[in-house]
């Protein structure tokens, strides 16, 4: 009987796939995605339209709103303020990209257009602080919009993922604006800064981002499910660069950062635990460094089509609990479809990729 060395049986069950060979073609993988964005696209707005359907200028009483709030406070009004007035380039400049995607582009025009609503809000409260005039604040804002922002990256799939972690971080800004302005705030600066007002209008707008957050996730975890190295290796490029959007085209940035930061609204524990983590979890992921040595391991061959297929999948991935995810999505959409009819005639089903 021959013998064999222990040192070749190991790397051999090393590199031995995790989970089986995809099945699918390039091509059924990208009209599954597609037809899972555009369920989502469809559930989500009915859904919203429902539940979320509230207005900047009359769901608030701006009467009551706080004039003696402290400058701290309203550095972060026009922090959030100055970022929200860069929406006609978030909406437009990741349009372009995803236009040939129905669920993808319709989702990203309702995005712009609930996006739209937190810029007025956040104009709302600069203005009726008092603590700039109107004409400061006119003046401002031509200034702001008189840049212009730039996608991070120019891809679908690095998009969709920038946007899970960026729609996460805006959600942990507002969460924690609205502890401060509840009187919650362990910080002693905000011991006085309880306002009802803003407490509302931070909470609403956090809601918005919890579903904007959510909403991405799951076409992330599309993309995770049919694509897993790909999307490992844009996910990690993402994590390790990210940043906030317009930072650089906003004056005083820095200034405002260090403000957020210091009154525990977002600064580097926020974003490693309340962000990355939060959203690796989600995902599927155990943490960063995982992330980062499973790209290592993943190896992706060409087929006998000229497609990349991947052959290993790192044990950092949940890919059962990932697979299950992705099966709840297409059975929500199917619930949404036999509801309004779309099921008797074209109906959205799940195909396995494994």
């Amino acid at each position: 009987m021959s013998s064999f060395d222990p040192e070749i049986i190991k790397e051999i069950e090393e590199q031995r796939p995790k989970i089986p060979v995809g099945m699918l073609s390039r091509d059924e993988k990208d009209r599954l995605i597609e037809r899972g964005f555009l369920g989502l696209y469809r559930w989500y707005v009915a859904k919203s339209q429902v539940q979320r359907n509230w207005n900047p200028d009359k769901d608030f009483d701006w009467r009551a709103f706080r004039r003696d709030h402290n400058p701290e406070v309203n550095t972060i009004l026009e922090g959030f303020f100055a970022v929200e007035q860069f929406v006609p380039d978030y909406v437009t400049k990741l349009l372009l990209v995803i236009r040939k995607s129905h669920g993808r582009s319709h989702f990203h025009i309702r995005w712009g257009s609930e996006e739209e609503k937190h810029a007025d809000l956040w104009y709302n409260t600069v203005l009726f602080s008092q603590y700039r005039s109107p004409e400061w604040l006119k003046e401002y804002m031509g200034q702001l919009r008189g840049q212009e922002w730039n996608l991070p990256w120019d891809d679908p799939m690095h998009m969709i993922f920038y946007t899970v972690f960026q729609e996460r971080a805006t959600q942990v800004n507002y969460l924690n604006t609205a502890v401060i302005a509840r009187g919650k705030s362990e910080n002693p600066l905000y011991a006085n800064s309880a306002d009802p007002v803003l407490a509302l209008a931070a909470s609403k707008i956090a809601a918005d981002e919890a579903a904007h957050y959510n909403f991405f996730l799951e076409g992330a975890r599309l993309f995770l499910y049919y694509y897993p190295a790909e999307s490992l290796q844009a996910m990690a490029d993402v994590i390790n660069h990210f940043a906030m959007p317009a930072g650089n085209l906003i004056p005083n940035y820095d200034h405002f950062a260090e403000v957020v930061y210091r009154a525990g609204v977002y600064g580097p524990r926020e974003h490693a635990r309340d962000v990355v983590q939060a959203a690796l979890n989600n995902l599927g992921v155990s943490g960063r460094r995982a992330l980062e040595a499973g790209i290592k391991r993943s190896r992706l061959v060409p087929d006998e089509n000229g497609n990349l297929r991947e052959t290993a999948i790192f044990d950092g991935l949940d890919f059962v609990t990932i697979q299950e995810k992705v099966q709840r999505i297409f059975k929500v959409i199917e619930t949404h479809e036999k509801e309004v009819g779309f099921s008797d005639v074209d109906p959205t089903i799940f195909v396995p990729n494994y």
